[in-house]
């Protein structure tokens, strides 16, 4: 077997059961969304997904993959810029013309949300969140976005407006067959307790931030 073929089955096999569980309206403080319940065939293939406006249309939809975080998305934790950047996510999606948020269960970068308070103690002692990671056994990105650009295909969305300061999530889901036409920066107000969280993003992982 080739290696395309090889690729081609992984693809078939990932895309393979993919449906929608339910639909429903969400009225929110960012404007009216659809959510939908996502699922494929693999423990971790769920997102819960909201969707803005009409994506057939002939405006680019904007577009936010967003990983849940437990610690910042709900309890208002400052170690890291998740939540901060979630809320600005919605505000955007919410005043662009057509828009999806795709939430995913990656807490941790994709180790887990037990495994993400064990680095929280060792960044305690003095980790940054890579050396955490990794001294678990981790990379320190452990995220996949094939699952979410199969997502994006379902609903229509192939071209797209990223919100990301992520170079490695754009790559992915180019090489999963989502155009994205342009990288939107999706940086809130840095607070003194998560600079040296956002400083190792840029200096450890090359992620796009201004004045960090």
């Amino acid at each position: 077997m080739t290696a395309k073929s090889k690729r081609d089955k992984k693809a078939k096999r990932k895309t393979t059961g993919l449906h929608i569980v339910a639909h429903a309206a969400l009225p929110t403080r960012y404007g009216r969304f659809t959510i939908y319940g996502f699922k494929g065939r693999g423990p971790q293939e769920e997102a819960v997904v909201l969707v803005r406006g009409n994506l057939n249309a002939r405006t680019v939809p904007l577009v936010r993959v967003h990983s849940q975080c437990l610690t910042g998305d709900v309890l208002a934790s400052l170690r890291c810029d998740c939540r901060a950047q979630l809320e600005l996510s919605m505000k955007k999606i919410g005043q662009a013309g057509s828009g999806v948020l795709l939430y995913l269960p990656q807490e941790g970068r994709g180790i887990g949300l037990m495994n993400k308070l064990r680095a929280y103690e060792l960044q305690d002692g003095g980790m940054d969140t890579v050396e955490a990671n990794e001294t678990l056994g981790f990379a320190a990105d452990a995220r996949d976005y094939e699952f979410s650009a199969q997502i994006l295909k379902k609903l229509g969305a192939t071209k797209i407006r990223l919100l990301s300061n992520n170079p490695e999530k754009v790559r992915q889901l180019e090489s999963s067959g989502i155009r994205v036409i342009e990288r939107v920066p999706c940086q809130p107000r840095v607070s003194k307790i998560s600079r040296a969280y956002l400083k190792t993003k840029k200096r450890k992982m090359g992620h796009l931030l201004e004045g960090i």
